[in-house]
């Protein structure tokens, strides 16, 4: 592509993304609405707040600065701009990136009675899990655990946090035991839909970033396998140690609730 071409296509993916941020006002968003604003729509630092990215760096992205981004980073900021798909696909093909299959945009749910049934296990730790291991449901205990409320809704996939999180995993004793397990498991899942493309995206984003998901993925013969993880310690230092049970909610969606049993 030519100088003239990557300059006219990053003022291209400046311009959409903007655009889209000045359409949203503080409420859309659940943000409260304050006076002095000179501009319409939202400030930079509050879409970079909302989709968990830095602001330096989501502002060098919106004026269509030369940097590298991954497909993450553009999930979490078609989210916090509250893109549909096509909208979500189209910024993904201005940042030069192939757009995420719709599994990746599009956020699964459990009825009100699973949310009940999780609620009234107080005292065990529970979440449910799709095939893809992204974390849709939790109780009280499970968000104490893994702080699953406070992550962005992209980052809050099981393989990921334990991957890629370098936070949860220093609070993770038994780390090098329990995510080859953890990983273990997840190739049996993925054995059930070999072709699916969110898995297989989720597969290739965190071989980018986590050199042990990556080699212990390609590695055959891991026979050991795990829903969870074993130890947590928690704020206080205090260690925490669990045993899994996997209760099947749906079938036909693939939905597994993990609960956590204290040792």
């Amino acid at each position: 592509m030519s100088g003239r071409s990557l300059a006219r296509a990053r003022s291209d993916l400046a311009d959409f993304v903007t655009h889209h941020r000045k359409k949203l006002a503080p409420a859309d968003v659940g943000l409260p609405t304050t006076g002095g604003r000179r501009t319409p729509g939202l400030r930079r630092e509050e879409v970079a707040a909302l989709a968990g990215v830095g602001l330096t760096w989501y502002t060098w992205f919106e004026q269509g600065r030369d940097i590298q981004v991954s497909e993450s980073f553009l999930l979490k900021v078609s989210k916090a701009l509250k893109l549909d798909d096509a909208e979500c696909s189209h910024l993904f093909l201005l940042a030069h990136r192939r757009p995420p299959p719709p599994e990746a945009r599009q956020w699964p749910s459990v009825g009100p009675l699973i949310q009940q049934l999780l609620d009234d296990l107080t005292a065990r730790p529970a979440y449910v899990l799709n095939l893809r291991w992204d974390v849709i449901a939790w109780n009280a205990a499970a968000d104490e655990l893994f702080d699953f409320s406070g992550r962005a809704q992209v980052d809050r996939n099981m393989i990921r946090m334990v991957f890629a999180d370098p936070d949860l995993r220093r609070r993770l004793p038994a780390w090098r035991e329990d995510a080859p397990q953890m990983l273990a498991q997840f190739r049996c899942d993925l054995a059930a839909a070999p072709d699916d493309p969110a898995m297989l995206w989720l597969i290739e984003d965190s071989k980018k970033v986590s050199p042990d998901f990556r080699r212990w993925m390609e590695q055959p013969g891991m026979e050991r396998y795990g829903w969870g993880v074993s130890v947590v310690r928690a704020d206080d230092g205090t260690h925490h140690s669990f045993s899994h049970q996997m209760l099947t909610v749906d079938e036909h969606r693939h939905l597994k609730m993990i609960v956590y049993f204290r040792q």
